[in-house]
C-alpha cells in the first residue's frame, strides 16, 4: 500500500499482526533542505512506526545513517561524535536519540542501523541518490568514462574516501539481528575500511575492460558540506556477535557489475553498442 495509506491505518490499528518490522525508508536526498518536509517524513513517520511496535512488543530494525557524523572523523556510536552536516542527517540522529531515551524502557527489540554508503541490486529507482557505482556503470556504457570530483579537502583527484558497503551485507546484517531478539541498540553498518572513488571506479572499468576517468571541477555548492571521508567502526557490531567478513569494494563491485551486465561489451566503441 502506499505510505499515505500505510500511516493512518497503524495509527488506527488496523493492521494484520506483525512478527517484525524492518523499516528501511526516508528521504535520503542529503541535498534536501526543507526542514519541515524531512521531519515529518523522517523523523514524525518513524517515532509512529516505533510506538507501535513498542505497544504491540514486535520488533522494529530500521534504517539510520552514517550521514549523523557529518564531517568528523570518528564514526563511533557515541552522541560526542554526532554533528551533521545536513537535514537528512540531523533527521536521522534526532530519531536516534529519541530511541536511545526510550530503549532502557523497551520490552521489544529495536535495533538502528547506521549505513554507510550502500550499494547493490535494485537500486535503480533512487535516482541521483543511487550509488556511485550505478552512475558509474551507466557512465562507462554511455560514454565510455566515469566522471569523478577533483581534489578538495586535502584530498587528491578522486581520492576522497567512503566506507562502501555491500547490500548483500546489509541484507545479512539485518537477518541476523532479527533472529536475535534479545540484541537492541543503535550499530555502524559498513565494511571497516575506506575505499577511494577511484578504486570504485577502477572496479567498474575493470568489468568492461576499458574505459577512463576524468575529473570535474568540485561543485561550490558542496565546499564544506562534503563527507570527503567514512569509514565505519564496526568493534559494536563485532561484540554484538556478528562474525561475518564483508565484501570489500572491489568483489561487491565486481559482483554488483555482473549482476547489472553479464556480457559486457568488449572492445571496440561501447557508447555505439549501447545505441
Amino acid at each position: 500500500m502506499d505510505r499515505s495509506e500505510f500511516l493512518p491505518r497503524l495509527e488506527a490499528g488496523d493492521l494484520p499482526p506483525l512478527r517484525a518490522v524492518f523499516h528501511e525508508g526516508a528521504c535520503s536526498a542529503t541535498t534536501e533542505w526543507d526542514g519541515r518536509y524531512m521531519m515529518d517524513n523522517n523523523y514524525r513517520f518513524s517515532k509512529v512506526i516505533l510506538h507501535h511496535c513498542l505497544r504491540e512488543r514486535v520488533p522494529l530494525l530500521y534504517a539510520s545513517s552514517g550521514a549523523v557524523y557529518g564531517l568528523g572523523n570518528r564514526f563511533v556510536e557515541e552522541p560526542a561524535c554526532e554533528d551533521p552536516a545536513n537535514v537528512y542527517g540531523y533527521s536521522k540522529a534526532l530519531f536516534d536519540q529519541y530511541v536511545r531515551r526510550l530503549l532502557p524502557r523497551a520490552e521489544s527489540q529495536v535495533v538502528g542501523f547506521r549505513y554507510f554508503n550502500v550499494y547493490g541490486p535494485r537500486e535503480a529507482h533512487k535516482g541521483q541518490m543511487a550509488s556511485v557505482a550505478l552512475h558509474h556503470f551507466h557512465q562507462i556504457r554511455e560514454q565510455g568514462r566515469v566522471r569523478l570530483f577533483e581534489g578538495c579537502d586535502g584530498y587528491a583527484a578522486g581520492e576522497q574516501r567512503r566506507d562502501f558497503v555491500h547490500i548483500d551485507d546489509v541484507v545479512d546484517v539485518n537477518l541476523w539481528f532479527l533472529d536475535r531478539p534479545e540484541i537492541s541498540g543503535v550499530f555502524n553498518v559498513g565494511t571497516g575500511r575506506a575505499a577511494s572513488f577511484n578504486e570504485v571506479a577502477r572496479a567498474v572499468i575493470d568489468h568492461f575492460g576499458e574505459g577512463e576517468i576524468e575529473y570535474i571541477p568540485f561543485p561550490e555548492a558542496l565546499r564544506g558540506r562534503y563527507q570527503s571521508f567514512t569509514e565505519a567502526d564496526i568493534g559494536a557490531l563485532r561484540r554484538a556477535g556478528y562474525e561475518r567478513r564483508l565484501l570489500n569494494v572491489q568483489a561487491g563491485v565486481a559482483q554488483y557489475m555482473q549482476s547489472l551486465d553479464p556480457q559486457p561489451w568488449r572492445g571496440g566503441n561501447m557508447l555505439a553498442e549501447s545505441l
